[in-house]
């Protein structure tokens, strides 16, 4: 006898990488329902190679009949159903901003902070983090162990698969249309997205940073610890699929190059590739599909007392999203809850 399970937004990106990732995973699932919106009803969609599941109405499913509930389909979403979800006994892991600085709420990336799942029951929601937080403390989870950073600045490369499947019809559409002189329409994006980058991932706030910025500061300080500080800027770019992140460290203690080096490529999840010569570095294209997040680039910063900079990327889609949500499950099932 296994676990039920929904995944909530099953009819978007990050939903269809969710129900593949826990048939690749072999997820000890006995039942698995797919939920969206109504106007999805009676869609299909694939749960691993050889099952399609037909969609259902989320805000009128009954909840007690699952386990864990799975969502990735917006922050309004995110607020209302959630709630009902876990007063039905269903634990929600929601891969939404809204719940993630809420007191009482988990944010939880496994390998790193995985011990925070012990506070779930209170809520009975746990947040997954931003895409850009989770690939970035993976890589510094290791070196803070080891030298406790003091700052961070991170510019981000983050590919438009994050802003949903239009942004990236819009990008193809955009590029297709260039080669052929039509007018670029903009529709998902604020600027022009093909063959360009924009400075500008969400809404902007009143201290000039914009909330993609807010949330990569506050989220990692919740994971990895509350005194770093952090400054991001956050840019959209023309790729598909796949985060690229320069990370700029500052730390408490010194720190080598090659310990660094090392102390990452021992971390669960994380995989070095760092030689200093053409190819020697992984980029974005490269990481789609794969569920580590790759390090390269890794060097001395001479201009601070104890600085490195690094080189991350990851697959956005996978360990950015829908992979730390089912990891967080399994997590669930293999510490807290009932034995099935």
């Amino acid at each position: 006898m296994g676990y039920k399970i929904a995944v909530v937004g099953a009819t978007g990106n990050v939903g269809r990488e969710m129900l593949n990732t826990l048939a690749e995973r072999n997820f000890p699932a006995d039942e698995v329902f797919a939920l969206a919106s109504s106007k999805s009803i009676g869609r299909t969609v694939s749960y691993g190679e050889d099952d399609d599941l037909s969609v259902s109405d989320a805000a009128n499913f009954d909840f007690s009949r699952v386990d864990i509930a799975l969502f990735s389909a917006g922050g309004e979403t995110a607020k209302k159903l959630a709630p009902k979800a876990a007063e039905a006994g269903c634990v929600v892991i929601d891969n939404s901003s809204y719940w993630r600085m809420e007191p009482g709420v988990p944010l939880v990336v496994p390998e790193v902070n995985g011990d925070a799942l012990a506070g779930y029951a209170k809520k009975n929601i746990i947040a997954n983090p931003n895409c850009s937080t989770i690939q970035m403390v993976m890589a510094l989870k290791p070196l803070h162990d080891m030298a406790s950073i003091k700052r961070i600045v991170v510019s981000t490369y983050q590919s438009v698969s994050g802003a949903g499947r239009a942004a990236m019809d819009e990008l193809f559409n955009q590029t297709r249309g260039i080669y052929v002189n039509d007018l670029p329409k903009k529709e998902e994006f604020t600027k022009q997205i093909a063959f360009n980058v924009i400075p500008h991932i969400d809404n902007f706030m009143d201290d000039g940073a914009t909330r993609e910025e807010w949330k990569m500061t506050v989220e990692t300080r919740k994971i990895l610890d509350p005194e770093i500080a952090v400054h991001a800027t956050c840019v959209r770019v023309p790729v598909f699929v796949g985060h690229g992140e320069a990370v700029n460290i500052e730390f408490e203690k010194p720190i080598t190059v090659e310990d660094a080096r090392k102390a990452m490529k021992d971390f669960p999840g994380v995989s070095v590739v760092d030689y200093r010569q053409d190819e020697g570095y992984v980029t974005p294209q490269e990481v789609q599909g794969e569920d580590n997040v790759f390090v390269s680039r890794v060097r001395k910063d001479p201009t601070v007392e104890n600085g490195l900079s690094l080189w991350c990327v990851g697959d956005n889609l996978r360990k950015g999203a829908a992979l730390n949500a089912v990891q967080i499950a399994e997590k669930l099932v293999a510490e807290f809850l009932p034995k099935k």
